[in-house]
């Protein structure tokens, strides 16, 4: 066919987007002739010719279709022009729901209306369709948003038809300015929509009054006419016609319709069974749905499933409901069964119990698991307890032994951080010896065997004990069971607890005891009874726990019992520990003595017999520091903790301690007389040096660093002196301070060992230094065939008298060099001895010229005045009766001439005699 136009052209349509059925206007250029001419119109791709209408050659009007394309063109054909173009675009909205009485732009289908509560389209005759304005009053649309009101009210919907009907989204959506009052006649509107539904059968039987009155009037009409016949009971009569007429109908109708109401009663029935197996599924399913959440672990979900069943068919007399209630509490036992077995199996965690537990208190499980709960931890701790000495009880066991890194006792992730804290605060305690000997330096690297297993048998029973003790607590109080079934279970729990109170208190005394025999097992063999060794002993010893070692136990052993203390056990039960620990500390004690006793014995090859300035070499010192460091180490473990008793209590502690005490002191006294008597082959020399502000006349010390056995002895006088001064009296302080008893016998027993030491040592001095010179004098006296009944006038002293003098300044000399403060005690022995020996030679005399009484007495007196600072009672004694053997002077020349060879003696030997005078008391003060 041949085009005689243009083809038609789209330029605009108004509006340019809309949803489905909106109402178009389309202007262009030739869109046909007339309503004939056109012949095709599509809007994104739909055809809407049957909505259209040519209004004339540039405008059409449609309605738009519902299009599969949101955007598209305008299509217009024409028979005089063909298909044509379109330079425009309409867009396809979402048609928003539309209520059945809203004022709509657009035609709705008002016969095909969508229930939203039923979510199924069926037809709804217009006298029933649903006001769209419930409230009766002018609607005011809100300026919010629909995404805001959305997020503000999630979930909800402001369609009075929806289940999720939200008022106050309804309210701002379409009332948000609307006043008061208002909103108050809203109200009575809804009063009176709400008074007109309960009235509408009311009102419906009114309005159909009449109908039912013209009803009647028949049915009464038929009444009287039938009665006014006569003839019901008549054959032939209109009665029996009519009741035969609805016979043969009613046969005719079962036969037409006979097949079609079986199948409809046989579907009937198989709609009721699915309704049922669809209303019951929960029941059905639930032997299934147990199975697999047990599988999963879901007991939360199963127990609930059970309660739900339980209460809705626990007591059903239908037989189906039974068979399978009968599966669902074969499938609960079998899970109260594998409950058990989780909650009985160790190791195990306190949640993972009381979980549990809980469980099988919902399931109303027979007997009672808490109890057995906790009956098998205690087994399992006490078996725990055992295997730990199992694999310490051999020192190689702790490298050879496989168990000690099995899981079973593998603790250090559970171990309280106060007992790891104190691990490392006691390091330094074992550390802090300075006598430590050199063979235990590797103490640090080797911890005993004994020692590692109380550790770890401790730190077993801090991570076990504690929440078995919990378990306890919760089981006494009730906490450990469900709501429901504390509930249910009250009663008869409180019964229980009352009975297993004793039980458990006996299970909790079992492993404390258990905890204390194994440690006295391992430390205090001796302390356990007879039959438990084998049990509890058994251990191989290969040497005695040092002070430092058993210090460390009994900190471990205190922190266990403050952490068993927390936990509110009572106290009797823990008695046990406490008197563990007062045996430990006793212990700890002896061995620390007996150890330092050990020490001390060893000082004697320690000694350099390097002198300072007060005469005294480091022994005393050392000997000193050896007790305080030991005592030092003991400070811990002397105080008492609370609830501790003291170490001394005992009268018999008491005992053994003070004499300990006393050893430690006469074994030091021993090893000062070793060094004195020891031979001069024995003393190692080579490392000797004196003090430079010691004095040395004879410089033999500095000559050849030689020490003689009389130097030894003044060098251990000297530091008995300090001992008994000083020493003694410090260490008799320590042991106040650390409240030792007996102190005044550790005191009086050592001083009176020192001092018959010192005086032991003094007498042999005096005695290897007086010997030689007392002995010459004799000889010296009568040298040269002297007799004092016949000798020459004096002309000064002899040299006897000097060799004697020179001999005394040898030995102030020798005293002098090793301690200023021995020089008055020595020189006053020696002194005595000289001047009762000078004494008996002037009585042995059997007389005196008068040239031999003057020499006497110029020797006697030249003796006396020369060592006149170091006279006492004993010697001056002995020059009196010496000068009283002699004549008296008989004239004043022979006293002048005694006083002038006097002073001529002093002055020839005023040097040698220097050292007397210096040797006054204020000088040796200083």
């Amino acid at each position: 066919m041949s085009r005689s136009r243009q083809p038609p052209l789209v330029t605009g349509i108004s509006p340019n987007e809309g949803i489905p059925w909106t109402k178009v206007t389309i202007r262009g250029e030739n869109l046909g002739t007339g309503p004939t001419d056109l012949i095709g119109l599509t809007i994104c791709g739909h055809n809407c010719l049957l909505t259209a209408e040519w209004i004339s050659a540039s405008k059409i009007v449609c309605r738009v279709g519902q299009a599969k394309n949101d955007k598209g063109d305008i299509i217009v054909t024409t028979k005089t022009g063909g298909k044509g173009t379109s330079t425009v675009s309409f867009k396809l909205l979402k048609p928003e729901k539309i209520g059945i009485l809203d004022q709509s732009a657009v035609w709705v289908d008002e016969m095909n209306y969508y229930d939203m509560r039923t979510d199924r389209n069926k037809g709804i005759p217009p006298l029933s369709l649903r006001p769209a304005n419930p409230l009766g009053i002018e609607i005011e649309k809100s300026k919010y948003s629909q995404k805001d009101l959305e997020m503000l009210f999630h979930g909800m919907s402001a369609d009075f038809t929806s289940e999720n009907f939200s008022a106050a989204w309804y309210l701002i959506e379409n009332h948000s300015t609307t006043s008061f009052e208002q909103l108050k006649m809203a109200v009575s509107n809804l009063k009176r929509q709400a008074n007109k539904k309960s009235e509408g059968s009311l009102a419906y039987v009114k309005g159909g009054l009449s109908t039912f009155f013209e009803a009647q009037d028949a049915l009464s009409a038929i009444h009287q006419k039938l009665e006014a016949d006569g003839t019901e009971k008549v054959e032939g009569s209109m009665t029996q016609k009519l009741e035969s007429v609805l016979n043969r109908a009613s046969n005719t109708a079962d036969t037409l319709f006979q097949e079609v109401l079986g199948r409809k009663d046989k579907a009937d029935s198989t709609r009721n069974a699915l309704n049922v197996l669809q209303r019951f599924k929960f029941l059905f399913n639930l032997p299934l749905s147990i199975e697999r959440n047990m599988q999963k672990g879901d007991y939360d979900v199963v127990i609930n499933d059970y309660e739900k069943a339980k209460s809705l068919f626990g007591k059903t007399e239908v037989q189906v409901f039974k068979k399978y209630y009968a599966e669902v509490e074969t499938r609960i036992e079998a899970l109260q069964e594998l409950l058990l077995d989780k909650l009985l199996e160790t190791p195990s965690t306190l949640h993972d119990q009381k979980r549990y537990i809980r469980y099988l208190s919902d399931l109303h499980a027979p007997g009672d698991p808490a109890w057995q709960c906790i009956g098998a931890q205690h087994k399992w701790i006490l078996q725990l307890m055992h295997n730990c000495k199992e694999s310490h009880e051999s020192p190689l066991s702790l490298a050879g032994n496989p168990s000690l890194h099995s899981p079973m006792l593998d603790l250090d992730n559970d171990m309280r951080p106060s007992l790891l804290g104190h691990l490392g605060q006691t390091a330094s305690l074992k550390r802090g010896s300075s006598f430590q000997s050199g063979r235990d330096d590797t103490w640090r690297y080797k911890t005993p065997h004994r020692v590692a297993f109380v550790d770890k048998l401790t730190k077993l029973v801090l991570s076990q004990l504690p929440n078995f003790w919990k378990l306890w607590i919760s089981y006494a109080n009730g906490s450990l069971f469900s709501e429901t079934a504390e509930k249910s279970g009250q009663i008869e729990r409180s019964k229980n607890v009352r009975q297993r109170q004793n039980d458990f208190k006996k299970m909790i005394q079992e492993i404390m005891h258990s905890l204390v025999k194994l440690i006295r097992g391992a430390l205090l063999p001796l302390s356990i009874r007879e039959g438990g060794g084998r049990q509890y002993g058994g251990w191989e010893v290969k040497s005695e726990l040092s002070g430092q070692w058993l210090a460390h136990v009994i900190q471990t052993v205190r922190l266990t019992y403050e952490s068993l203390t927390a936990l509110e056990i009572p106290n009797d039960v823990l008695q046990t520990i406490q008197d563990l620990i007062l045996d430990l500390r006793v212990r700890c004690v002896m061995v620390t003595l007996q150890h330092t006793a050990e020490e001390i014995k060893r000082l004697a090859e320690k000694e350099d017999w390097v002198v300072d300035n007060e005469g005294l070499t480091s022994l005393p010192c050392q000997f000193e520091q050896c007790i305080v460091h030991s005592l030092q180490s003991l400070k811990g473990v002397l105080e008492c903790k609370p609830g501790e008793a003291s170490v001394f209590q005992q009268p018999k502690t008491q005992e053994e301690v003070c004499q300990l005490s006393v050893n430690i002191m006469q074994v030091f006294i021993y090893c000062l007389e070793q060094l004195s008597t020891k031979p001069d082959a024995d003393i190692d020399t080579t490392h000797l040096s004196v003090d430079v502000s010691s004095p040395d006349l004879f410089g033999s010390i500095h000559e050849d660093f030689s020490l003689t056995s009389e130097q030894r002895l003044l060098i251990v006088l000297s530091n008995c002196c300090y001992l008994e001064r000083c020493t003694f009296l410090n260490i008799a302080d320590h042991f106040e301070k650390h409240n030792f008893q007996g102190i005044e016998k550790i005191t009086q027993v050592s001083m009176a060992s020192l001092k018959e030491l010192d005086q032991r040592l003094f007498e042999n001095y005096i005695e290897l230094k007086a010997d030689p010179i007392v002995g010459s004098l004799e000889p010296g006296i009568y040298a040269g065939y002297f007799d004092w009944k016949d000798c020459l006038p004096p002309t000064g002293v002899r040299n006897y008298l000097k060799e004697a003098l020179v001999n005394i300044i040898a030995v102030h000399a020798e005293v002098f060099a090793i301690s200023k403060d021995l020089v008055p005690r020595v020189l006053s022995k020696v002194v005595e001895a000289v001047s009762e020996e000078l004494s008996r030679l002037m009585q042995c005399a059997s007389s005196f010229s008068r040239n031999g009484a003057l020499q006497a007495r110029l020797e006697i007196c030249a003796l006396r005045d020369t060592v006149a600072v170091y006279l006492t009672s004993e010697s001056k004694s002995s020059f009196k009766q010496a000068l009283e053997a002699l004549p008296q002077l008989a004239s004043g020349a022979d006293k002048k001439l005694l006083e002038e060879l006097l002073n001529t003696f002093k002055s020839g030997m005023h040097l040698q005699l220097t050292c007397f005078q210096a040797a006054s008391p204020a000088m040796v003060k200083t």
